[in-house]
């Protein structure tokens, strides 16, 4: 029985330095089921509106800049409660506060620079994964 689904970014950080399969045998190793995967250079505008929920805060600035800084990749994971399992697999913004063995605490640089995104309802898990993959190719993946 196929769990339920999120959307997690590798960042250009983590991506530029090598670090991407890391993440993703990490991610795997943990249970997850990469559905679909691509590379990417966000433009300005995409980046803007991925995140414009976070419009507003002040480091909205700083994010659009720094994600589209050089290639991501964007990942619809699968697993049993996905949304939560993900948010534990990465662990806190702040690698310093990261648990060990998480992402964050393994693979990240700062709080700026911190490796991977990772939806945070169930809710956004859909809009962002219908953000950066089509119906179909989500549909064809599972």
């Amino acid at each position: 029985m196929a769990g339920s689904t999120t959307l997690t970014i590798v960042k250009p950080d983590a991506f530029g330095s090598g670090k991407a399969g890391k993440i993703i045998a990490h991610l795997e190793q943990g249970g997850f089921r990469v559905v679909a995967a691509r590379v990417l250079h966000m433009t300005e505008a995409q980046a803007g509106a991925f995140y414009e929920v976070h419009k507003e805060r002040p480091f909205y600035g700083s994010l659009v800049k720094f994600m589209t800084s050089g290639p991501c990749m964007p990942m619809v994971l699968e697993k049993d409660n996905a949304v939560l399992g993900l948010r534990d697999a990465i662990g806190a913004t702040d690698p310093a506060e990261a648990v060990d063995g998480t992402v964050r605490k393994l693979f990240a640089e700062s709080k700026e620079r911190n490796a991977i995104h990772a939806s945070d309802s169930d809710e956004n898990a859909a809009r962002e994964a219908r953000f950066f993959f089509s119906e179909a190719e989500l549909i064809a993946a599972r």
